[in-house]
């Protein structure tokens, strides 16, 4: 069964527990479209895509998150880091995480977690917000980060193998060259992510909420599953 979310004016995110509450018939189509992966039911993108007209079961009107202003910075693979925090418990700071930005990356302090080690995390990430977060060669494998919003965050090179990342919020998310071998994405959100040469091999979408041109560009992704791309609606 496929989701379809339309975008909002100054929304957050998609929580996973709005996906199937009915709302009120938009006055005015958006000219943005977001598309939800499809479970095993489906097997092609023609029966994902559902026109504006037939959408009465669900509405995701808060998976807009990647149109709110910028007021943090979003960095390219190629574009030159801060310096890293010297800050002594810098790789302590996940526990507590962004209690400013949410969903737009705000923050009063750059959120320093590269080449920190959270390997089997279990209880102190879950649910965190991790916005703007600078991540590349940290190491989540085996993490719970389940409900995790990490919206904007910077993640080239790390290792998330394993991960839970269920009902979590990763929207605007840069994992180039992250690996991601068998991380878990039930019902999250990932729209705007970019997932160059990231490895992907067993990793789990499943009602993964996805803009349409993202869905498109992650399907390149030479390394994700025969399952993974069934489950995602790729031709």
């Amino acid at each position: 069964m496929a989701t379809v979310c339309l975008p909002a004016a100054g929304a957050g995110h998609c929580p996973p527990s709005l996906r199937r509450h009915r709302v009120p018939k938009p006055r005015k189509a958006q000219p943005g479209r977001f598309l939800c992966s499809v479970n095993k039911e489906v097997s092609s993108f023609g029966e994902c895509e559902s026109s504006f007209k037939g959408m009465k079961g669900v509405a995701c009107g808060l998976l807009a998150a990647w149109a709110v202003t910028a007021t943090s910075p979003v960095f390219a693979a190629n574009q030159r880091l801060p310096p890293l925090s010297t800050e002594p418990n810098r790789c302590e700071r996940a526990f507590v995480g962004n209690t400013i930005g949410q969903a737009n990356g705000v923050y009063d302090k750059p959120l320093d977690l590269r080449f920190c080690d959270y390997t089997n995390e279990k209880t102190n990430l879950k649910g965190k917000s991790l916005s703007a977060a600078l991540m590349s060669d940290a190491k989540f494998d085996g993490a719970d980060m389940s409900e995790v919003i990490m919206s904007k965050a910077y993640a080239v090179g790390a290792s998330f193998k394993g991960a839970d990342f269920s009902n979590a919020v990763l929207d605007r998310v840069n994992f180039e060259k992250a690996d991601l071998q068998g991380a878990i994405f039930r019902n999250a959100v990932l729209s705007g992510s970019t997932f160059g040469e990231a490895k992907l091999e067993d990793a789990v979408f499943e009602d993964t909420i996805i803009g349409y041109i993202d869905l498109q560009k992650l399907c390149t992704n030479t390394s994700i599953s025969e399952e993974g791309r069934a489950l995602l609606g790729c031709r």
